[in-house]
């Protein structure tokens, strides 16, 4: 006979939630490390009273935005490397869809994080209650259905019985390598506060281990058959190596095989930027010497990207190159006409290590990509350099007439940072120079969320990653109009101890969107501040509005003044932020790679028609 108790659907939930373990640095952890709560009238009597009674084993967390609390439980999961994850629940409404855009973020990303929006009465009884959305045509649509298309796995839980298969079938997605994604949990108000004879076993303890399927062994044979025969190999590191915990497999595959590395925005950090082998960034935001290795290369592996089209430049970098897609999930591992090896990152290096039996690439070739990566080291050290007439000026006064660029704030950063320190950033011009220009010492110090490129993300991540890894400074690098959208977890930070060092980089607008704008032939228009419909100018003052946070917070003025602030930062023990203001029209001219952005076909400004002329030109040689 089967044993159970009786509980409520929410405390069985959170019961069951509190039960899971995981194998994580080679200890036994908590699979779900909390929960992030804005209470309301969907969720705070039935799942507000059950996270109560197992606040011990489960912590709660209060978040000042749905998004943002979403945003760090997000982070969390990335910087756990996918092993250990948070839950996020809302009220019904508003603070529902606020959760939206991070289910989307996850979903691009496959990112695991487990969202429970409340849901209306399955009851209807009180119908319409309020927040409630009514569609006229379907009863059975709320607002919480926006969830669907952003979620790898969703359920509407109409009777409490269904939390026992609804809760397994998220468990699996939210573990396994290939599904993993965001689960939406949608929890129906009154069914949270339903009773039911819950079985035992559904509460009992299981511990969740890392799945590594090997590849097939025809796949395999195939992929170190072309390995062995190519002139001129590269290997893509991609983000799905170190979710695998793969970065020594693929390391001690390229040096036996003298492949020399590219990376992609989530694959950054896993080797080294200053091994010898590693070429930096690939793609549109990519280094030189990794753009010319990718566009001469015959072979390239791609371990563990879904090789977006800021990785490919739009499918025209490495045209000429056959492709293997070491992947562990199918549809990414045939992208662009690659042959499949479908495997965890770190089984399928291990075995095609196995498989190559000694093949290596041409000296030659491996020498050229080293000769190209000292070339970019120059270039690149004269971008993050401080202005030239920086010493003659003292701290606190700017060194000339000009805001330094993004890529002088990041040199400073690093120069007056450590090896351990993580960099967190999401959006606008920042994410392409963070790419190209910030060099990595160990894994996990660079955490970019790009697939969504999601304003917002960057102080909310920042809070997930410093939960994730206390030890590790977080430096969260965030432009003032990310910023601006989204910044009220500073107060989170404070309220649970958690210190940030924020550099908020001050442009007076959207200044990449900006000069995308005017490379496509318009003028600036409604992107920077003073160029768009405005009685007043605003001015802000990002300390003094940090400062109300909570935060301690200053403004400086120069890349030397920068520099003193950030040590003076590292010292502390509470969220810094810094402000400097940077010049909105300059960027990295080296590097880089087409993107495909559409330019209007007919237009009145002469700009835009020649746009349009370069446009085709670029799309016809796509073609050839």
């Amino acid at each position: 006979m089967t044993s159970t108790i009786r509980l409520t659907m929410a405390q069985a939930l959170i019961r069951a939630m509190a039960a899971q373990k995981t194998v994580y640095k080679c200890e036994n952890l908590p699979l779900f490390a909390g929960v992030w709560a804005i209470f309301g009238h969907g969720n705070v009597a039935a799942v507000g009273e059950a996270l109560y009674a197992e606040r011990e084993r489960l912590p709660t967390y209060r978040g000042h935005n749905e998004q943002a609390m979403a945003h760090a439980a997000i982070a969390f999961a990335k910087a756990s490397r996918r092993r250990r994850m948070m839950a996020a629940t809302s009220s019904i409404g508003p603070g529902a869809t606020n959760m939206v855009t991070a289910a989307a973020l996850a979903h691009v990303n496959r990112l695991p994080v487990l969202l429970l929006p409340g849901d209306v009465f399955a009851g209807r009884a009180p119908d319409p209650v309020l927040q409630q959305i009514e569609d006229f045509a379907d009863g059975t649509v709320s607002a919480n259905d926006c969830f669907r298309p952003v979620s790898r796995y969703f359920d509407r839980i109409t009777r409490p019985e269904q939390i026992v298969s609804a809760f397994e079938r998220a468990l699996h997605v939210l573990t396994d390598p290939a599904l993993c994604g965001p689960v939406t949990l949608s929890l129906c108000q009154d069914v949270q506060a339903e009773a039911f004879d819950c079985p035992t076993s559904f509460l009992a303890e299981r511990l969740w281990t890392p799945r590594r399927p090997e590849p097939d062994r025809g796949e395999l044979a195939r992929a170190a058959a072309a390995l062995k025969s190519a002139r001129k190999p590269l290997a893509i590191c991609g983000g799905g190596v170190l979710y695998s915990e793969a970065e020594g497999e693929l390391l001690a595959f390229c040096e036996a095989h003298g492949l020399p590395i590219v990376e992609t925005q989530a694959g950054k950090g896993a080797i080294a930027d200053d091994h010898p082998l590693m070429l930096g960034a690939l793609g549109v935001t990519g280094t030189a010497a990794a753009n010319q290795m990718a566009a001469e290369a015959d072979l390239i592996l791609s371990v563990g990207s879904r090789l977006q089209d800021f990785t490919t430049g739009s499918h025209t970098l490495f045209r000429q190159a056959n492709l293997i897609g070491l992947n562990v999930v199918a549809c990414d591992a045939v992208k662009l006409g690659a042959a499949s090896l479908v495997a965890d990152a770190r089984a399928g290096l291990t075995a095609l290590g196995w498989a190559m039996a000694g093949g290596k690439a041409p000296e030659a070739w491996t020498r050229l990509a080293q000769d190209r990566k000292a070339a970019w080291r120059g270039k690149a050290d004269t971008a993050l350099a401080a202005p030239a007439s920086a010493s003659a000026f003292p701290s606190d006064a700017p060194p000339s007439d000009a805001p330094p660029s993004d890529a002088q704030v990041i040199g400073a950063v690093m120069r007056a940072g450590d090896a351990s320190d993580v960099v967190v950033c999401a959006a606008g011009g920042l994410p392409g120079e963070l790419h190209k220009l910030w060099r990595t010492r160990e894994p996990g110090g660079y955490h970019l969320e790009y697939g969504f490129s999601c304003m917002g993300y960057e102080i909310a991540g920042g809070l997930g990653v410093k939960l994730a890894d206390p030890a590790r400074e977080v430096i969260v690098m965030v432009g003032d109009g990310s910023y601006l959208m989204m910044n009220s977890e500073i107060a989170t930070s404070i309220m649970l101890g958690l210190k940030l060092i924020v550099v908020v980089l001050d442009n007076r607008g959207y200044g990449c969107i900006n000069r995308l704008q005017r490379s496509t032939g318009s003028p600036s228009f409604n992107n920077l501040l003073r160029d768009a419909w405005q009685v007043e100018a605003p001015a802000v003052d990002f300390a003094a509005h940090a400062a109300a946070l909570g935060a301690q917070a200053r403004q400086v003025a120069s890349i030397p003044a920068l520099e003193q602030a950030f040590a003076e930062a590292r010292k502390a023990s509470r969220t810094q932020v810094i402000v400097i203001e940077t010049d909105p029209l300059a960027s990295t001219g080296e590097g880089g790679h087409w993107w495909d952005v559409a330019v209007p076909e007919v237009s009145a400004l002469p700009g835009v028609n020649e746009a349009r002329r370069n446009y085709e030109a670029a799309i016809k040689a796509r073609a050839s």
